[in-house]
């Protein structure tokens, strides 16, 4: 019994190797083409491939996109800083041609004073609570600063020296409300060479205008002649430009002219100065 059952089973063996040899030989043709099972498989594979690639390839995009990113933010804070600088560089150009042409308009203004010398100086030092009134510079009595002496800044009279110290000095503008201090003797020369006589008291802060008073003739003026020192008082000397003419009135009481003079010196910007010795023309 047991015998028989053995053999049996060594029967059912031997043809399931045969019939998978057999299999084996069928699947493969004269062209060596893949039968169907391996096509089931290459297919399985390619789907499983497939799957698997997907998330794989979108994580490595997020990976480059966040490089990407990274990249960007680095090249867009350099291009940052290169622009802050390219900022900067424009400002100090701005600020180095400022200081140039303030420059030149002084070394133009001293060589037009050529019977007086002149000591140019740097405002260090302006209270905006007396804009209007004066200004502090880096000259004093070690460089021949006087009491009194005029100073020039853009080609214009903006005032007097009023306190001296051995390395600065105060400087008293001719815009001051303070009538004691604001009177510059003037005069305006007309064109068929008349000399009309007047005195520089008064600032139109709204206007930004001098005032010229005490007209001594009745000649006839008209704008754009220009207002000059006439050296009739203390240290100052004659000729130096203060404005020109901008608008003529008769006074409030209709007996003499008042003239409102556009002064050639700017009040709200002076960064250098001229301070005018006229000792040089004494000694002369």
């Amino acid at each position: 019994m047991n015998k028989s059952f053995t053999n049996k089973k060594l029967i059912v063996l031997l043809i399931s190797v045969i019939l998978f040899f057999a299999l084996l030989a069928v699947s493969l043709n004269r062209n060596g083409s893949v039968n169907i099972f391996q096509q089931i498989m290459n297919d399985v594979t390619a789907v499983a491939g497939r799957v698997v690639s997907k998330p794989a390839n979108a994580l490595t995009n997020v990976f480059e996109s966040v490089n990407h990113l990274l990249d960007t933010y680095e090249e867009n804070q350099r291009l940052k800083q290169e622009i802050d600088s390219v900022y900067e560089i424009q400002a100090e150009l701005s600020v180095t041609k400022e200081q140039n042409e303030a420059l030149k308009e002084e070394l133009e203004l001293q060589n037009s004073l050529t019977d007086y010398s002149t000591i140019t100086g740097a405002v260090i030092a302006r209270n905006p609570d007396s804009w209007v009134e004066e200004v502090i510079v880096d000259r004093g009595s070690q460089d021949g600063v006087e009491l009194g002496m005029s100073v020039m800044s853009g080609q214009g009279l903006i005032g007097r020296i009023s306190e001296v110290n051995p390395t600065s000095s105060k400087v008293r503008l001719i815009s001051t409300m303070d009538q004691r201090n604001n009177l510059v003797s003037s005069e305006i020369i007309t064109e068929e060479g008349d000399v009309v006589h007047g005195v520089i008291s008064a600032y139109e802060a709204e206007t930004g205008r001098l005032i010229m008073n005490q007209i001594t003739t009745n000649v006839t003026l008209e704008p754009g002649q220009q207002v000059v020192t006439s050296g009739l008082s203390g240290k100052t000397p004659r000729s130096l430009l203060i404005g020109t003419v901008d608008e003529v009135t008769m006074d409030n009481f209709g007996l003499s002219q008042r003239v409102y003079v556009v002064p050639a010196g700017d009040f709200n910007d002076i960064r250098y100065v001229s301070i005018i010795d006229r000792h040089a023309e004494s000694e002369e």
